[in-house]
């Protein structure tokens, strides 16, 4: 592809001939480059792209996109100076695998939480409906029934493009990904086209990366407020920052809500751990999902699927019998009745959320016990919180590691236990290896009590010092309720 035609709609701040210059490939890292490719150096939050500007031309980048331009400049190289290199990138990406997100009707799901399960319960829902779906995911990627491993919660600009061409090869008609604050800020969506956007909910989360909450909160605000005037913006009524998130859009507006007014109104009859028993817009529906934070993300999804043109009736006959994601409030029974929960949930609110589902249902003799981590170089903020919200909403807390990365696990446990209150210290113990954690709690359970294992879910590793070793919380619990019978 010629680069002027890469470069349309971005803003270029030198002069540069553009003419005539064919590109062959487009890439942000210098060990990728190929003869005749171009090159992005891009200002990431470890390293520079910019120190590698002489690495990639070495490698035969005979374009270099970056925001600084070097001081001695190779002949037969062809630089072009942009305000911001990330952002460029996703517009170049675009216009690069010819405009794919134009081709199909994308949907972005984001919030806090709930966005793996609302954007699987789509893609679900869609497919059962005899559409060509695909899916962008934490969990996995999905082409129809093609699954392709999952790095990102929202994949770099080149990768999506990758991904989004390969859909539309593949006929699909939807495609339903979710949109992480990051991937807003790194300009990983920048040159999409979607059809629609999702809000769910916001908490304290990411600050590591975002530094303030209103930083946070400005990034997935802004997802809304890039929507076109033809696309649809479906909020959390009952969220407070839910308005807030679709202020400034020229999308659509539309709400959900079990609490107040809304576009899409649904209201809980019963919740038990066989499902949920709801009312939704006038309609009486058994739905096999859990929990009231599930609620909401059946109402999200049935909201966004009136909105993109299928049939109220059948949108929730068919929801009805739909089991969301993996990791998600993930549910096992033990033959003497114990009961396992693995749960993604990795920020206080949504281990709130579970417990106080867990809460709501269980039986009046029965324990909870909840196995909790918190991971390493993330938001230490939250870590407290964590441990606190876990032990006022649980009978027995047992801190173990999660993945603490490069940090040191006993560090992270020991910054979890300043939110223990000297009240709640005989109900919570530390266990820094994660399997013997789970082993303890199925070992203090007894028939009818709930263990809750929270904060990774899906995952099947536990990465430690930059290695992911095997690790399956659902694997390790199942492993266990063996020996109870």
């Amino acid at each position: 592809m010629f680069l002027i035609d890469i470069l349309n709609r971005v803003k270029v701040l030198n002069d540069v001939e553009t003419n005539n210059i064919e590109v062959v490939s487009i890439v942000f890292d210098s060990r990728e480059v190929i003869k005749g490719g171009l090159f992005v150096a891009i200002k990431g939050t470890i390293t520079d792209g910019h120190t590698h500007i002489d690495k990639a031309i070495a490698n035969g980048a005979q374009v270099v996109v970056c925001e600084v331009l070097p001081v001695s400049m190779v002949d037969g190289v062809t630089y072009v100076q942009v305000k911001n290199s990330a952002d460029a990138l996703g517009l170049m990406a675009s216009n690069f695998y010819h405009h794919p997100s134009n081709q199909l009707r994308l949907v972005g799901v984001t919030g806090t939480n709930g966005k793996t399960t609302i954007a699987t319960l789509l893609y679900q829902l869609f497919k059962s409906l005899g559409y060509s779906v695909g899916l962008i995911s934490t969990v996995e990627n999905k082409i129809n029934d093609e699954i392709i491993p999952s790095t990102h919660t929202t994949p770099d600009p080149i990768a999506l493009n990758k991904l989004l061409t390969k859909m539309v090869d593949a006929g699909c008609e939807f495609c339903f990904m979710e949109v992480s604050s990051h991937a807003v800020v790194q300009g990983r969506i920048a040159g999409l086209n979607f059809e629609g956007g999702i809000f769910t909910n916001i908490t304290h989360d990411h600050l590591d990366f975002h530094e303030t909450f209103d930083n946070y909160i400005a990034a997935k605000q802004s997802f809304f407020t890039s929507l076109k005037a033809n696309a649809f913006a479906l909020t959390n009524a009952d969220e407070k920052h839910g308005m807030v998130m679709v202020q400034n859009s020229l999308a659509n507006r539309k709400t959900y809500s079990l609490q107040k007014l809304a576009d899409f109104k649904g209201s809980i009859i019963e919740n038990k751990f066989s499902g949920l028993h709801m009312d939704v817009d006038g309609a009486e529906v058994y739905f096999k999902l859990i929990g009231s934070f599930n609620a909401y993300n059946i109402m999200a999804v049935y909201g966004a699927a009136i909105l993109l043109g299928q049939e109220k009736i059948e949108v929730l006959a068919t929801l009805s019998s739909l089991t969301g994601a993996e990791g998600r409030f993930d549910f096992i029974t033990a033959e003497n009745g114990m009961i396992g929960i693995v749960d993604y949930a990795h920020t206080p609110d949504a281990v709130q959320n579970v417990l106080s589902t867990i809460n709501d249902i269980r039986n009046d003799n029965s324990k909870i016990i909840t196995v909790i981590g918190c991971g390493g170089d993330r938001d230490k903020s939250k870590r407290p919180v964590m441990a606190k919200v876990a032990c006022d909403w649980s009978d027995k807390v047992i801190l173990t590691s999660d993945n603490p990365r490069t940090e040191d696990p006993e560090q992270i446990l020991r910054d979890m236990e300043v939110g223990v209150s000297p009240s709640n210290q005989r109900k919570t113990i530390t266990i820094t290896d994660r399997k013997s954690a789970i082993q303890t709690a199925c070992h203090l359970a007894n028939a009818g009590d709930v263990i809750l294992i929270a904060g990774k879910g899906h995952e099947k590793y536990q990465e430690i010092n930059k290695v992911r070793h095997h690790f399956d919380d659902k694997e390790v619990l199942l492993e266990q309720f063996k020996d109870l019978r």
